[in-house]
């Protein structure tokens, strides 16, 4: 069992920057992909980035390309995203979650999901 806990949210301008991280516990985390997906009020949940246990390989939905990365730090079981350029339709609740070794947009596909961490990001 892997326990994950996100932090890093708050409230920002737009066109700001916020660093999330997502802390593991448990299981060996670095044999993990881990993913960030986030959800907006009345909105499905919806996928952001993920990252494999090697970090060699990520994946970005369109929405965040050049403006997020992803990147991770076995030694230290966490996974971070740094945001940058942030609007207003960011905001919502980013989670972060682990497969086997899925870094694809299904969230079915992903196992163990933290409780979130709130993202405000004002006009």
């Amino acid at each position: 069992q892997v326990q994950l806990v996100e932090s890093g949210g708050g409230l920002v301008q737009a066109g700001g920057s916020l660093r999330l991280s997502c802390a593991a516990s448990g299981h060996t985390f670095t044999v993990y992909a881990v993913a960030w997906f986030r959800q907006a009020p009345g909105k499905e949940r919806e996928f952001v980035a993920a990252i494999r246990w090697t970090g060699s390989s990520t994946r970005y939905a369109d929405s965040v390309k050049g403006r997020f990365t992803i990147s991770r730090d076995n030694a230290k079981n966490t996974v971070n995203v740094q945001m940058n350029s942030l609007q207003p339709e960011d905001t919502a609740v980013y989670y972060c979650a682990t497969s086997p070794d899925y870094i694809g947009n299904s969230s079915y596909r992903y196992n163990y999901w933290g409780q979130g961490t709130q993202v405000t990001v004002s006009s």
